[in-house]
């Protein structure tokens, strides 16, 4: 009889097990953070784009996140069914999977690529990019090279998570981390040297996402537990329909993000405009920028607390399948803890040195409205950081378990429901601070949801004896 594969997820420490597969997890999803941040930071210290760049970088940044949404749905999806499989020894359906989901991802990233050429001015106009004429020139600017490179960027994203269900976590961060090493090496030249402008920044960004897709493609050519031949790849669409929803979530979590950016990013516009101060014309995009700027810092945070919960898929999906519940609610159990520790340190550096956070952003090039606007952003809107970590390690985790609608109400009902809802909500009573209480405000109320959820993952996962070293 054949040996199961990856058998080292259900015999190895739950803790071992977690720094092995979640720190590479959290770095790969950093360094896909830091593409934006990093050219957001060099367009700040640019004295020729300063905050009118910050503002066009905000204003595109939704886009990416739209391909980056579509791609963890196929990535993530495919790494969860594909945990499972190996771990009921179904290594025929594994293949099959994966090879569907490589189909799905270059075929999808192909037709956002059309789509955002063929609407390109109503997509920036509904995100915010006619908040003045320099704000809008550089959004296109950027828009435009961006989008020649989502079908790589796609690609790298999407096949991250099946290279970890692979057994290979490192490799995964690897791939992402030299296209990031790339970005961040040729934007300091085609911004201050060549003096490319919005469009240097983007060409690096997309260097970047080239090299991790080519590398990407040579582990397709390499993987060990799983075996690709020519049959793999076709639209397999009873594995397909299997595997999807359980990235629902993961795809929620991110285009909800997008949702509420829109939202956020017209409150701003027409509340702005309102506003004794950022009213005035030289004014008008401080807002929209330093809120793109706070999300920038969030997203680091959500991708650290994503990190461990996504990283923890492969070996909470095995274990499912061997029927050992006892190790995935250990596992629950160290990952509630470790992404509540994550939020309290977030916490504490944005209330106690947000001054140093903007200072990162260009703020010595900018008025004094910009830093003060941009300190209270940071307290309010992130004043509840360590809710935020534990309600997405709870989404995650239930995808992991399989539970891919229950997973994905409760994204729907943060990120839509509360997270959009409110950020059009509070504006009309609290103007521009009622986008930075949307945030809080969405967590606390979530939290509630979660902890009744927590309670009762709890009492289902039901320890099964069985002689395993721990």
């Amino acid at each position: 009889m054949e040996q199961k594969s990856n058998t080292f997820l259900e015999t190895e420490s739950i803790g071992k097990l977690m720094r092995k597969y979640a720190v590479p997890c959290i770095i790969s999803l950093l360094v896909a953070a830091l593409y934006n941040i990093v050219d957001q930071i060099f367009i700040a210290n640019a004295s020729y784009l300063g905050s009118y760049g910050n503002a066009a970088n905000t204003v595109v940044f939704p886009l990416t996140v739209i391909a980056l949404a579509i791609a963890v749905m196929i990535g993530d999806g495919c790494c969860a069914y594909v945990s499972i499989c190996l771990g009921a020894g179904e290594k025929d359906n594994a293949h099959k999977s994966v090879g569907s989901a490589v189909i799905l991802c270059i075929i999808a990233s192909l037709v956002l690529t059309a789509l955002y050429f063929i609407f390109m001015t109503p997509i920036l106009t509904m995100f915010g990019g006619t908040v003045n004429e320099e704000t809008f020139r550089h959004s296109r600017e950027y828009f435009i090279y961006i989008s020649m490179g989502i079908p790589f960027y796609m690609f790298g994203q999407a096949m991250n998570p099946i290279i970890r269900s692979d057994g290979s976590p490192k490799f995964a961060m690897v791939s992402t981390l030299g296209g990031a090493v790339v970005n961040i090496i040729l934007d300091p030249i085609f911004i201050f040297i060549f003096k490319w402008g919005m469009m240097g920044a983007a060409i690096a960004t997309v260097l970047g996402q080239v090299l991790t897709a080519a590398l990407s493609i040579w582990y397709l050519c390499h993987m060990k537990a799983i075996k690709l031949n020519k049959s793999s790849f076709r639209i397999h669409g009873k594995l397909a329909a299997k595997y999807l929803p359980l990235g629902i979530c993961s795809f929620l979590s991110q285009i909800s993000l997008v949702a509420a950016m829109a939202a956020i990013n017209n409150m701003i516009r027409k509340y702005g405009a309102l506003d004794e101060i950022f009213g005035q014309t030289q004014y008008a995009q401080i807002p929209m920028a330093v809120v793109g700027i706070v999300m920038k810092f969030f997203q680091i945070v959500i991708s650290i607390a994503v990190g461990m919960a996504a990283g923890c898929i492969p070996i909470v999906g095995y274990n499912i399948g061997a029927g050992r519940q006892d190790r995935a609610k250990t596992l629950f159990t160290k990952l509630l803890i470790s992404e509540a520790v994550v939020g309290l340190v977030a916490l504490v550096i944005v209330e106690f040195l947000p001054g140093q956070l903007i200072a990162i952003f260009g703020a010595a090039n900018e008025s004094v409205y910009y830093t003060d606007f941009a300190i209270k952003s940071f307290r309010i809107y992130l004043c509840l950081m360590p809710l935020a970590t534990v309600n997405k390690s709870t989404f995650i985790y239930l995808q992991s378990l399989g539970k891919a609608v229950t997973s994905t109400m409760l994204s729907m009902v943060r990120e839509v429901v509360f997270g959009v809802g409110f950020a059009l909500i509070l504006p009309r009573f609290f103007g521009l601070d009622g986008v930075l209480y949307s945030m809080p405000v969405s967590d606390a109320l979530t939290f509630i949801i979660s902890l009744i959820v927590i309670i009762y993952t709890y009492k289902t996962l039901k320890p099964v004896k069985k002689e395993v070293a721990k």
